[in-house]
Parts: C-alpha cells; structure tokens; sequence
C-alpha cells in the first residue's frame, strides 16, 4: 500500500494524459508498486526448493512442480485478481483495503459492519506484512555477501540491521527526492534479472514444462502435508501484489498494467525460469540460487542492485503504513497521530513520527529473531495470504452489489481465487510453529486496539452527550435573555454540529459572556477517499450570533483549520485565523463502577485515549490561538 513518487489522482484511464506522461507514471509504478513483488526471487523459489529438498523431494520433477505452481500463482492471482479485476474496482480514483470496504458499505444494507470487520483484519494483517517485508527484503539481499565469500556471513546480520535503521531514520526527510529514482533505479533490476534469467534458460528449456498446471497439481498431490507446506512457500512469490491496488489512485489503471505486462511480469517469468534452469544443471546452485546465476565478476553489482532493490520495496510499505495509518484515523478505527507532510505537492508524501518508530522497533526485534530469511519465510506467508483473503471476500460483495453482476457469475469468478488463496493459507497456516505465528500476533493486537478504540469512542460519546444540549436550543435561550458580548470571533470544534459544545457550555457557565460571532465547527470523515472542493465546507447560519460549520474530509485526506477558513473565504465567510479564538474541550477520563466495557478494556482505552494527538497539532491550529476548558467524563 505505497504512497510515493508520482500522483494520477485518478484511476479512471482517459486521466493517463498523452503517451509522454503514460509512460512516466508507468516508470513511477515500477519503482513504487512493483518494489515489494520485485525481490521476491531473491528468496521465494531458493526457500520453496530448499525446504522441498529437507523432506528428500528433489530432481527434475520437484523444479517443475514447484516453478509451475509459482507460474500459475502469478498469472492468476497477481495478473487476474489484481492486475486485470481489482484494478477496475476504484473508489472515487482511489484503492486499497480501506477503499474497497468502504465501496462496498457505500451499496450494503446490513453487511456493513461486516465489510468494516474484513477491512479491520485486513489492515491488522498489513501491519505484519510491513514489519517483515523490510526484514526479509534486506536480509536476503546482503545474504548475497555469503555468495561472495563464507567470511562475509558475520557481517550479514549487523549490516542488515545498520541499514533498517538507517532506512527509518531518514523517513523524516520525506521520500519525494528519493522516489525520482525509485523507477530508473528498480527498471534496471527487473532488465538485470529477466537478462540473467534468459540466458540460463536459453541453456535449458525443459524448464518451460512448468508453463503446464498439471505439474504444480501432481507435485502437491502426490506428496501431502509436505507438498502443502512447500506451497505455502511457493505463494511469496506473489507477495506485494495488494500494492498494485492500493496504489491505484497514484498512478492509474493504465500505467500499473502498462509497467506489469510489458516489464515487471515477463522479468519476474524470466527469472523464475533461470533459475529453475540453473538448478536442473546444477544441484549445488541451490545454496543461494538467484546470485548464483550470475558470473562471479558481476556478484558485489548484483548485491549491491539487490540492496536498493530491497530498500526501494521496504520504503514503499513503511509509506504503505503510513497511508493506512492516516485512512484508519480518519474513520474513527484509531487515535490521533502526528502527521506530518513532507511534499507540499504530493499529498501522500506523509511522516507519521510514533508509527515510524513503532515500526522501526518491530522490524528490528524481527530481523534479531529470526536472524536470516529463510526462517523469516513462514511468517511472511500467513499474513500475505490472510490479507489476500480478505480482499477477495469484499471483492465478491462489491462485484456483486456494487457492479451489480448475476451472483453465479460472480461466483464464477472469485470463488475459484478465493478457493486457490485458502489453500494457500491453509499450507501457510502449517508453518504457524515456526514463525507463522508473529503476522497472527500481531493482526490480533491491532485488531483488539481498533475494536477497544472504536467501542470506547461509542461510550464516550454516550456519556458526553448526557452533558450537552442542543444547539438551537441554545441559541432560543441566549436571544430570550442575552448576556455580555465580547468583540471579536470564537471557533468551538465539536463533534457533532447539532449539538452545543462542552467547551461553549462551560464558557457560559463560569465566564458568563459571549463572543459576537460564534462558529460552530465540526470536522466530518466521509467514507469516500477524497472530497472534492465545492463539497469541502457547509455554513449556515443558526441565529446572527452562531454560524454553523461542517468541514467534509476523505479517509486518506488529513484536516486543516487554516485551510478549511480559506474554503468559508470562498464562500463569503471571512474568518480570520489571527483574530480568532479556538475553544477545545480537554477531556479527563475516569473509569467508573458500570462501565460499559470490560475493566481491562477500560483501561485500555484511557490508554490509547492518553497517547492520541493533541487536537491543536493534529489541526493546525496555531497554539497561541487556542483555549483549552478541560472536563471530566466517566467511562
């Protein structure tokens, strides 16, 4: 889920532009979508061979089996499912786990909260895939140092980790310098592997047996348990491929399928086939296969190129992170986080500082457990083919619903993919003993904090509005018997428009006085990616006194006082941001005896409740401007 280098801001084709721009964005996809799926050969066929090889399975037909399940997982998952149906399914432009739950709530009647659980999950299991994509990525890279010379592996483990933090420590900067060179620089690692590729299948064409299924059928068949388990392996080689989607507003339908059919997808075929090929000659090339099909002269280039490659793909999740991030507080599924834009022109250009180092922390306890990434592969497998699953799931409501195809038809069309994902997971799910089991952790702690954050809210919204009386009410009362008038502007944010402000109450209350003019602002998150400008603010006004404000947001969109006072310019409401005073109410939450939540999970949510932003930074509201009336509530 990369939010990177260039922006379409549209999935819809006719928005590519002239041949010159399609080819740009084509070159940026490469780069940004393609990085994570692009250092899959450095591991996936090496870790399915090898572990095939531990269970006494090896010759000519076990390379054929496993390489004709890779093909046939890259042809019908990658290309099918994502490259040619889901790519269609956009949301205002816009793709991704978030944007394919909400297409689907925008058409369900009472499959909604299910729809909002699937995209849960699937964000939870995101979360994993981010935390050990750099780990793998990188890792298998230097590996290629062990190619070089046996005495080159001491360094491997603290090279792997100096570079994981180096990554993350430089997200600050911001990636758009960076990502200009994403495209050239991961262009030429695909050119470099389908070349090495070709020219050792040039050698053997046996290999292109595999092109037939009934190889991948006969291998899993005929050797069970085992054949599952080297399955599940076998599915990394489609691992990044929900970028692809979730990309899609970044870079249009045309531009991703452009860079996948004519680049990415004969490179990655090439590659896979070299190095099938290497090992029907060569047995012993199966110590690190993908560097071995290269002379020894061009080895240090190959890791070096490898590294950036890994770096490319691992700073396309950590954006990926970020973006998700931001789309999960923006629906209420999270507390607020500091965001930070890092490109005035590219909106997904965003630095969330606490998940950053979050994730830096995650990546680093992976790396020291596991310490290489063959023992990494069995937990990357889970939580790729978890998310993977779920996609397909809403995929089907939204073809069904939202598309409005015949449900048989629709059935035809996913259910096969979903049945093939479920086998896969089911081999991964085999491997949970031995590293499966971190992507689940994980997905299940992120799953408990949404499920508390979001029942927690509900609570205390209840228990807020027990103290808060309509607006119009108020406004009946305060003309039937005015009180003092203060010059100038005072903005109150609330959360809901109809009612009167804790912190308007409050101010009445103890200072009995009221502002000439009084904005009631409320900040609203649509489920819609973006909200286009005429739609952004709502204003009327409730008396001469009060002027009621509803500022519209997208879920991958980020609010902003200072901007939303320019759109009331627009439309004849001058408020100015120097002369105004903004009332915020500072809640102090208590636990209480009749909770309506369990007492762990209370607690929990004071927790999360605690660590969330403070609104004058998460808004943009100068500091000076701001007036903070603090309150107590039970929870």
């Amino acid at each position: 889920m990369a939010h990177t280098a260039l922006n379409a801001n549209s999935g819809d084709d006719s928005r590519a532009g002239p041949q010159s721009k399609l080819l740009a964005l084509a070159l940026g996809s490469i780069g940004v979508v393609y990085g994570d799926i692009g250092t899959s050969p450095l591991y996936a066929f090496k870790e399915a061979v090898t572990h095939a090889s531990q269970h006494d399975l090896r010759g000519e037909a076990v390379i054929l089996g496993i390489l004709s399940i890779m093909v046939w997982t890259v042809v019908l998952i990658v290309t099918l499912k994502y490259v040619i149906i889901l790519l269609r399914a956009d949301h205002n432009g816009e793709g991704g786990t978030f944007a394919l739950m909400s297409l689907g709530q925008s058409v369900a009647t009472r499959s909604g909260p299910v729809l909002t659980v699937l995209g849960v999950l699937g964000a939870s299991f995101f979360y994993g895939d981010a935390i050990i994509t750099p780990a793998i990525s990188v890792l298998s890279a230097v590996e290629g140092l062990e190619v070089i010379s046996p005495h080159f592996k001491k360094i491997v483990l603290p090279l792997t980790l100096v570079i994981i933090i180096g990554l993350f420590a430089v997200q600050s900067r911001g990636t758009a310098r960076v990502a200009q060179f994403f495209g050239p620089i991961t262009l030429v690692w695909f050119l470099v592997m389908g070349i090495g590729g070709l020219y050792h299948l040039v050698g053997d064409f046996r290999v292109l047996w595999a092109l037939n299924p009934l190889y991948g059928i006969s291998f899993v068949t005929q050797n069970g348990l085992t054949g599952l388990s080297v399955m599940g392996l076998v599915f990394l080689c489609a691992t990044g491929a929900e970028a692809l989607y979730a990309d899609l507003g970044h870079f249009g339908r045309r531009p991703i399928q452009l860079a996948w059919f004519w680049i990415v997808l004969p490179s990655l075929m090439l590659n896979y086939f070299g190095q099938g090929a290497l090992l029907l000659s060569d047995p012993a090339a199966l110590k690190n296969p993908f560097f071995l099909m290269y002379p020894s002269w061009a080895l240090p280039i190959m890791v070096v190129l490898a590294t950036m490659a890994t770096i490319i793909a691992s700073q396309a999740v950590i954006t990926g992170a970020f973006s998700i991030t931001r789309q999960a507080i923006q629906l209420g599924l999270l507390p607020r986080q500091l965001i930070k834009h890092t490109s005035e022109s590219v909106a997904g250009q965003i630095y969330l500082p606490r998940v950053n180092w979050i994730l830096c922390a995650g990546v680093v306890i992976v790396t020291l457990m596991f310490q290489s990434s063959s023992k990494l592969a069995a937990a990357y497998g889970v939580s790729v083919t978890a998310a993977m699953v779920i996609d397909s799931m809403m995929a089907f409501f939204v073809i069904w619903r939202y598309w409005k195809w015949n449900v048989w038809k629709t059935a035809a069309l996913i259910v096969p993919l979903l049945l093939i994902e479920q086998v896969f997971f089911f081999a991964n799910a085999l491997k949970i003993s031995d590293g499966g089991w971190f992507p689940l952790a994980i997905a299940a702690f992120i799953g408990i904090l949404v499920q508390t954050w979001m029942r927690g809210s509900r609570v205390l919204t209840k228990a807020t509005r027990k103290n808060e009386a309509e607006l119009d009410w108020l406004v009946r009362k305060l003309e039937a018997k005015p009180l003092h008038r203060v010059p100038g502007t005072a903005v109150f944010l609330n959360g809901d428009p109809e009612s009167a402000p804790t912190a308007l109450m409050h101010n009445l209350k103890h200072n009995r006085v009221l502002h000439e003019r009084n904005i009631i602002l409320t900040i609203k998150s649509e489920d819609v990616p973006r909200v286009v400008r005429h739609d952004r603010v709502e204003i009327e006004r409730v008396s001469d006194n009060f002027i009621r404000v509803v500022a519209h947001y997208g879920f991958m969109e980020t609010p902003s006082v200072p901007k939303i006072l320019e759109h009331c310019k627009r439309k004849d409401l001058n408020i100015e941001l120097s002369q105004s005073s903004f009332f915020l109410s500072r809640r102090s939450l208590k636990t209480t005896i009749r909770s309506e939540m369990p007492r762990w999970q209370e607690r929990l949510f004071i927790f999360l409740a605690g660590t969330a932003e403070d609104a004058t930074a998460y808004f943009q509201i100068p500091t000076d401007r701001v007036v903070e009336v603090g309150t107590q509530v039970m929870v």
